[in-house]
């Protein structure tokens, strides 16, 4: 009697493990590759994130990067909507900031100069006579530390950099970490959270080129796109903003409801040509501090719908405009005059010198976050 309990036990549990290995067979890992090498001798990864529905995100940790994005169309048919390149070599010789977290410093700074604390400080100059994204060599030019992270919600990729005190002429030695989760919800989340040592400003943001067609040789002028916002913060040469708020109301700027990108691009309108079409920040209704539902963006050809919710004050919608035909991306692809566009959760540009907008001072002590999340779904 002993022997056929012990016989009935050590099956079920031969059984029981059998089952927990082919569990862990089907729960599939972040994929990691080798994606080259920089010219130091570094290795840089590629890590491929899928869900349950087969949508997957493939990132880097050279800048944080998103080098593809594969989203079903009504069909369900997958294909890539963010623009990119095919390699590690095209990131390295990248000036458009191409799927990248842009960093300290998010969108532009009047003569890279600001004060802070009583201090003066210099930034590298890298757009005209302004500072952008952080400067020639920001966070998207950086090797971040990646680890993958539990999460209910999907599979995580987390990514941390330092950023040396004085680097691109930043004060403080800041601590950033960047998570990428892929929920099953078909939702690209992204988390952020930063510290620093010094008093010193911090907006970090992602700058993907987005396509929803699913075919970079078409434009976006078609896309179909609402920002919930009464205002921008109209610029001046540079595209520095003046400081004021401008009703949207009876202008080209307003996407209160969904409007065709290229209904209005081309209109005789001061702020368009100062963008040569959009690029600018709108200012966000309803601003809390809380996550809510601020974009929504819609290609009618494929179906695809994206829908943007955030918990920052301002979102920069830049349209392409200085795609021209020079750049070859995935496949061979060239990526003509608005066949993408960012969407760039923030606070407002030129903040450090205006105070009257929303602050991007951090503190020792405090901690910087942020939530933005893109979410792909069809109709």
């Amino acid at each position: 009697m002993k022997k056929i309990i012990f016989y009935t036990v050590s099956l079920i549990l031969v059984f029981v493990m059998a089952f927990c290995q082919t569990n862990k067979k089907e729960e599939k890992m972040i994929e990691k590759k080798s994606f080259g090498k920089l010219s130091d001798g570094s290795e840089v990864y590629i890590y491929t994130l899928i869900n349950t529905s087969g949508v997957e995100a493939q990132i880097t940790n050279y800048g944080a990067i998103v080098v593809s994005l594969k989203v079903p169309d009504r069909n369900g048919k997958l294909e890539d909507v963010v623009l990119g390149y095919d390699n590690l070599e095209g990131y390295i010789a990248d000036k458009s900031f191409f799927g990248a977290i842009v960093g300290r410093y998010g969108n532009r700074i009047a003569k890279g100069k600001f004060e802070l604390d009583g201090k003066s400080y210099q930034l590298t100059i890298n757009d005209g006579e302004n500072h952008l994204h952080g400067g020639l060599i920001g966070f998207h030019k950086k090797i971040w530390t990646a680890e993958e992270v539990k999460s209910p919600e999907g599979k995580a990729l987390k990514l941390t950099y330092k950023s040396e005190d004085g680097e691109q002429g930043y004060p403080g030695n800041v601590i950033l970490s960047v998570t990428y989760t892929l929920t099953d919800k078909n939702e690209l989340v992204i988390n952020y959270e930063g510290t620093t040592d010094k008093i010193t400003i911090l907006n970090p943001t992602h700058h993907s080129y987005f396509n929803l067609s699913g075919n970079p040789q078409s434009t976006i002028l078609n896309e179909l796109l609402m920002i919930d916002a009464d205002s921008t913060t109209p610029v001046g040469p540079g595209l520095i903003p003046t400081g004021k708020l401008e009703s949207v109301e009876g202008s080209p700027m307003d996407f209160r409801t969904p409007t065709a990108i290229g209904l209005r691009i081309n209109d005789d309108y001061e702020q368009l040509k100062l963008g040569q079409g959009y690029d600018h920040n709108w200012v966000l209704n309803n601003y809390d501090g809380k996550l809510r539902n601020v974009v929504s963006l819609y290609d009618s050809a494929s179906g695809r719908y994206m829908e943007v919710f955030t918990d920052q004050p301002g979102m920069q919608f830049y349209s392409g405009n200085f795609l021209d035909g020079s750049i070859k991306g995935k496949n061979g692809v060239v990526y003509n005059y608005r066949t993408g566009l960012c969407l760039e959760a923030q606070r407002y540009p030129d903040s450090p010198n205006q105070p009257q907008f929303p602050s991007a001072t951090l503190k020792p002590g405090e901690t910087y976050k942020q939530t933005t999340i893109y979410k792909f779904s069809t109709k």
